[in-house]
């Protein structure tokens, strides 16, 4: 069959890459080293290069001397000349594509700025990656035979001006994805770009139930969502039964522990194999290479120069505790910092992560380098929950002393939440109203809050419970952690913390 025939053809192309992913996981310092070379090089001419003497960057002790670490409220001035058309200012090359992701503490959303560069040499070059190291595993995979259902944002992409455009990651990516992946890719452009998800997700649906998928990719909250509407259509028991030469699913975005059991219990043929990636606006940097493994081989080619502060320090000033690569030791959390072919000259991505080996180099995702909710995507961070808890409490005439918050996990067909216990003094007279204007102005300044729950599609309304008077202290007490720095957690990416303390409400009640 054709087919047949394309499918052994696409997989020898594929592969030759795993040659190179070979030489950089056996020469990964030398390789890193020549990407800041390169990096700093080419920019030596842009207003950031000639700001901080990039001419004069011989040596990664130079580079660590004269280039300051940074977060995204220190680029934005000069992001938002480039929006506005001003060129050579972080990167050398034209930069018309701005990545639209979550927001920060003084701005609703960054924007990212993506080069031909970044583009090419990381985003789409991750993309080959990813079959290439799948196939490596599996080198009896038909996965062309049939086609991937890729299930990404949903904000089309948007006019600065005439000369720059912003949206999603992933609309940004389809809309200059080549001809072979568009070919081999469901749904059409037009819906993957959509901007409402209820009826984005039964186009897709409707689109996909009559084609031969062999793949999905997406977020699993979402892909959740998507394939439970499936299965109420179709009437089928299992995705199996819908799509039976279905064999592999790339996920990633938000920790994938509190759907594995739910997707194996809809995915239940043998062979089905999860691969986890690791991809921001910022950068692609990690892939499972490994299927069955718990962690993923960070890919060190794609025009990305790694650092990493210890967590333990992220306060402290970072030159003193900032390392290259080959300083890292298994079992530390460490922040990562990137310098990128797209322009992010020493940025702090707010990501920390655990390394598990270093021959070759391979991690685990640790978290955010401050408390925070991304089960759904949504991206909550305490900052938005105080912002939001205060103002509710002006709204409702109460103060809130302390509190904690976790995430409910979907389970079968019903959406997830936000649960919160919270401490009064005095308390609001209408828990309901309050309730409603917490969720309000979470929605109001977090705009991945608010897409997420959005007709309570992945998140329904939060669940707010009032803790009796002394219940968090009670609970530091019983801890031995009454007094210096110990406080509860205000914001959980698991419910260890919440379940405890509602215990402990329980019991006191």
């Amino acid at each position: 069959m054709l087919s047949d025939w394309v499918n052994s053809f696409l997989v020898w192309v594929i592969r030759r890459r795993i040659h190179q992913i070979e030489l950089f996981m056996e020469h990964p310092e030398e390789v890193q080293q020549n990407i800041l070379a390169s990096n700093v090089s080419r920019s030596a001419k842009t207003e950031y290069g000639k700001q901080y003497g990039f001419d004069g960057v011989m040596s990664y002790d130079a580079f660590k001397e004269r280039v300051p670490v940074v977060q995204y409220e220190d680029l934005a001035p000069y992001i938002t000349r480039i929006k506005n058309g001003e060129q050579n200012i972080l990167w050398p090359s034209e930069i018309r594509w701005f990545a639209k992701s979550s927001g920060t503490t003084n701005a609703r959303s960054k924007f990212i700025p993506l080069s031909s560069d970044s583009l090419e040499d990381c985003h789409f070059k991750a993309g080959k990656d990813m079959l290439a190291l799948y196939f490596h595993n599996k080198p009896e995979s038909k996965i062309f035979t049939g086609r991937s259902l890729r299930l990404g944002g949903s904000t089309q992409i948007s006019n600065v001006n005439n000369q720059s455009y912003f949206g999603d990651l992933s609309a940004i990516l389809i809309e200059n994805f080549p001809v072979w992946v568009e070919l081999r890719s469901i749904p059409s452009r037009e819906i993957s770009l959509m901007n409402e998800w209820e009826t984005k997700m039964k186009a897709i649906a409707q689109a996909s139930i009559k084609e031969e998928v062999t793949s999905l990719a997406g977020v699993p909250s979402w892909m959740l969502v998507l394939m439970n509407h499936i299965l109420d259509i179709t009437g089928a028991s299992s995705i199996e039964e819908v799509w039976p030469n279905l064999e592999l699913y790339l996920h990633g975005g938000v920790s994938f522990s509190p759907y594995r059991e739910q997707f194996k219990s809809i995915m239940p043929g043998k062979g089905f194999e999860f691969m986890e990636i690791y991809n921001a606006s910022e950068g692609f940097f990690g892939i499972q290479d490994q299927l069955g493994a718990q962690d993923m081989l960070l890919m060190l080619d794609y025009g990305i120069f790694y650092e990493f502060i210890p967590i333990e320090h992220i306060d402290d000033d970072p030159y003193d505790y900032i390392i290259p690569l080959n300083d890292v030791v298994v079992g530390e959390t460490y922040a990562v910092i990137i310098s990128t072919n797209g322009g992010l000259w020493r940025y702090n991505i707010g990501d920390t992560i655990v390394f598990t080996n270093t021959n070759p180099y391979r991690f685990k995702i640790a978290g955010r380098t401050k408390h925070y909710i991304n089960v759904f995507g949504e991206e909550l961070m305490v900052s938005n929950a105080e912002s939001a808890l205060e103002t509710a409490s002006a709204l409702h005439n109460c103060r809130v002393t302390d509190y904690t918050a976790a995430p409910v996990y979907m389970e079968g067909k019903q959406s997830g939440a936000h649960e919160w216990l919270i401490e009064f003094d005095p308390p609001p007279r209408d828990l309901t109203a309050f309730t409603e204007s917490l969720d309000a102005h979470l929605k109001s300044i977090n705009s991945d809050y608010e897409a997420k729950r959005h007709k309570n599609m992945a998140l329904k309304m939060p669940i707010v419970h009032q803790a009796p008077k002394g219940a968090f202290y009670r609970w530091l007490k019983e801890k031995g952690k009454l007094g210096g720095q110990h406080k509860v957690p205000r914001l959980m990416n698991n419910r260890s913390i919440l379940d405890e303390l509602l215990s402990n409400v329980k019991s006191m009640a």
